[in-house]
């Protein structure tokens, strides 16, 4: 829904600044990937810090597509290394959270940050799965945008069985209004 509306918003003012940075994208994708693994170490022992760890490897996941298509580097390669990426991240996100959670005892919010994990991978899948079938999928309430900042303000407030809550019920939603979507252009 965020990429939906926002697309590629920052891509001419920052389009300038990236044209001048002379490596390649997928180092950024790798560096933004391994500071999300750090945010995951981190997070059951202190999740503010591991929530800024979030935002800042968000930023380098938004920043790597920009400096791609600033400096005409946008490959095949390079978007399904940032998509493979981001599914992992997203997994140890998750599994960090529930791990946190379970260890203090709370196993719902467990299970919820699992079931979370679950429709957020499903979520990418539908999508994948119907633009296999030439339907454009990039339909529904939650993209990983959108999970990533719930998770971020999550960790920040502490709020996270709540937010896991919403987590939990609009992955799983966004994924049928994916099958809804597929369903109905091949009806």
């Amino acid at each position: 829904m965020l990429s939906a509306r926002l697309g590629h918003f920052l891509d001419k003012p920052f389009g300038p600044i990236a044209k001048r940075i002379p490596f390649n994208p997928n180092i950024l994708t790798v560096a933004g990937f391994a500071i999300m693994v750090a945010a995951a170490f981190v997070i059951p022992s202190r999740p503010g810090f591991g929530g800024f760890l979030v935002l800042l490897g968000g930023i380098c996941d938004m920043c790597d597509g920009i400096l791609a298509r600033a400096n005409g580097r946008a490959t095949s390669f390079g978007a399904f290394l940032d998509s493979l990426l981001d599914r992992y991240s997203d997994a140890a996100l998750f599994l960090s959270v529930a791990w946190y959670l379970a260890d203090r005892g709370d196993h719902t919010g467990a299970f919820l940050s699992i079931g979370a994990m679950v429709g957020s991978l499903l979520v990418s899948y539908a999508r994948a799965r119907g633009e296999s079938l030439g339907i454009d999928s990039h339909v529904g309430l939650l993209e990983r945008p959108e999970r990533i900042v719930l998770l971020i303000l999550a960790l920040f407030s502490g709020w996270l069985v709540p937010v896991l809550w919403v987590l939990f019920i609009l992955t799983h939603v966004t994924v049928l209004q994916r099958a809804y979507a597929v369903w109905k252009a091949k009806k």
